[in-house]
């Protein structure tokens, strides 16, 4: 079973920074794309980073020049550092992978189960 497991969440003041990390269990035959999304209360769950096997990289606009994406295939790993955070990036934040699995036959999408950003003073 796949499991993908979020840390790094927590409270910070405005203008602080965070650092998100995930890693996905199990192998991999192939890993399309790894990303971040974010869902705040009353809002729909929306895209924040992304990154591809290439390491090709896309962000919201609202994020830009503040976080960055990276990732490590051989781990399994992708993490988001957010820099100058801002109260409207409160949110629960979830990890993403596209790919295929060693215990499945085609590409599919895993999530993880979330981890709360406060940004607040």
């Amino acid at each position: 079973q796949v499991k993908l497991v979020e840390s790094g969440g927590g409270l910070v003041q405005p203008g602080g920074s965070l650092k998100l990390s995930c890693v996905a269990s199990g192998r991999f035959f192939a890993i399309n794309f790894m990303a971040w999304y974010r869902q705040s209360p009353g809002k729909q769950r929306e895209l924040v980073a992304k990154i591809t096997s290439d390491y090709t990289t896309a962000y919201d606009d609202s994020v830009k020049g503040r976080f960055t994406i990276s990732a490590d295939q051989a781990k399994n790993s992708v993490y988001l550092q957010m820099d100058s955070l801002k109260p409207e990036d409160t949110a629960v934040y979830y990890c993403n992978l596209e790919g295929i699995h060693s215990s499945d036959s085609w590409i599919n999408d895993y999530w993880g189960v979330g981890t709360q950003v406060t940004v607040s003073s």
